[in-house]
């Protein structure tokens, strides 16, 4: 197992991405921190199947746009697990709307949900990392994030993730001298409970391989650069989308 005895938290664990993220770090070794905002019960179910497993786990509730249920929540995992091996930040809302109809609650939601709640969250657990001397962060973008042109629809989105790219290479460059590496993976079309069948059949068409990714593409790649397999991998942006928009 690659991540053998190791503690991990998932934001966003119940569902889709975070899911299997959490249940493949959990595969792999890793006692697992289930983190939700509302769904409890898909949370707690996520966190029975990793106790099926031999691993330890927990489900914490927080809304990590918010920055004082992101300290309590910090509190509660390190009260329950002792120590943060790696923190996975998957949280992000999506909105698809022109600039000129986007609601300035709805531009505010974006870059709470996406970038201050990743950075909320690398705050409040870096202070462990740091005093560990060892750790790994890994931040969930967007297609193509680090290199994001201008898109009508989902401007507010895209900047955030931007943030998202920029905030993790600058904390990479920061921390590295305290054993602590940060990366980033971008998804491309995941394939969803959200996804409509008419989006399933005409999303493919865009992607060179000519298929739609699945949940378990992202945490396939998230276990790597967690693992001893990525020591060196440290500042780097992970496209995990097909050939979408190279």
């Amino acid at each position: 197992m690659l991540l053998e005895n190791k503690t991990a938290l998932v934001t966003g664990g119940s569902r889709n991405i975070g899911r299997a993220i959490a249940l493949k770090l959990a595969e792999e070794g890793a006692s697992v921190g289930v983190n939700f905002k509302s769904q409890k019960d898909k949370a707690q179910e996520v966190v029975e199947l990793i106790k099926k497993m031999g691993r330890k786990s927990l489900a914490i509730q927080a809304d990590v746009s918010n920055f004082p249920e992101v300290e309590k929540m910090a509190e509660v995992f390190l009260n329950e697990f002792g120590r943060i091996d790696i923190l996975v930040n998957n949280v992000g809302p999506f909105i698809t709307k022109r600039i000129d109809e986007l609601l300035p609650s709805e531009w505010e939601k974006m870059l709470k949900g996406n970038l201050n709640s990743t950075f909320y969250c690398c705050k409040v657990f870096l202070p462990q990392m740091q005093k560990q001397k060892a750790g790994v962060i890994i931040n969930i973008g967007g297609p193509n994030a680090e290199k994001t042109s201008g898109f009508i629809h989902t401007t507010a989105w895209s900047i955030a993730k931007t943030g998202v790219v920029i905030l993790s290479k600058s904390l990479a460059k920061q921390e590295g001298k305290n054993g602590i590496r940060v990366n980033v993976v971008n998804p491309g079309y995941i394939e969803t409970e959200e996804y409509t069948e008419e989006m399933k059949k005409k999303m493919p068409q865009d992607v060179p391989l000519g298929f739609l990714g699945k949940p378990f593409d992202i945490a396939n790649a998230v276990v790597f650069l967690a693992s001893e397999k990525a020591r060196y991998v440290n500042g780097a942006v992970l496209n995990v989308h097909g050939g979408l928009w190279v």
